[in-house]
C-alpha cells in the first residue's frame, strides 16, 4: 500500500517535498514513479527512480526544478519540488513496481497510491 503526502498550497517560486511511503519492507526493491494530473489534463509522469536510486528520469517540464530520491531504510521515496509554478498545480500520485529497471510508462506500474494535492498560487 502506497501513501503520498506533503502536498499543500504554496506561492509561485516556493518549494514542497512530497513523500511516498510504503508499509512493506520489500518496497526497497521497487521502481517508483511520480505522476501528476491537473483538472482537464492527461496524467503525466514527472519523475521516476530505480530501486537503488542509481537511475532517475525527469520530464522536461520539471528538469532542474524537481529532484526524486529515496531512503530505503524507511521505505520512502521523495519528490523535492523547487521553483514551483502555477502550472505545477495538480494531484500528485506515486506508483511502484517490483523491478530492477527504470519505468517511464504509467501502464507498467502495478501499485498506485492515493494522491496529494499541490496548489501553486501566482
Amino acid at each position: 500500500q502506497l501513501q503520498a503526502s506533503g502536498g499543500g498550497l504554496v506561492q509561485a517560486g516556493g518549494s514542497l517535498r512530497l513523500s511516498c511511503a510504503a508499509s512493506e519492507h520489500s518496497f526497497r526493491r521497487y521502481a517508483v514513479g511520480w505522476f501528476r494530473q491537473a483538472p482537464g489534463k492527461e496524467r503525466e509522469l514527472v519523475a521516476a527512480i530505480t530501486w537503488s536510486g542509481g537511475s532517475t528520469y525527469y520530464a522536461d517540464v520539471v528538469k532542474g526544478r524537481f529532484t526524486v530520491s529515496r531512503d530505503n531504510a524507511v521505505n520512502t521515496v521523495y519528490l523535492q519540488m523547487n521553483s514551483l509554478k502555477p502550472e505545477d498545480t495538480a494531484v500528485y500520485h506515486c506508483a511502484a513496481r517490483n523491478t530492477l529497471v527504470l519505468i517511464t510508462t504509467a501502464h507498467s506500474y502495478d501499485y498506485w497510491g492515493r494522491g496529494t494535492l499541490v496548489t501553486v498560487s501566482s
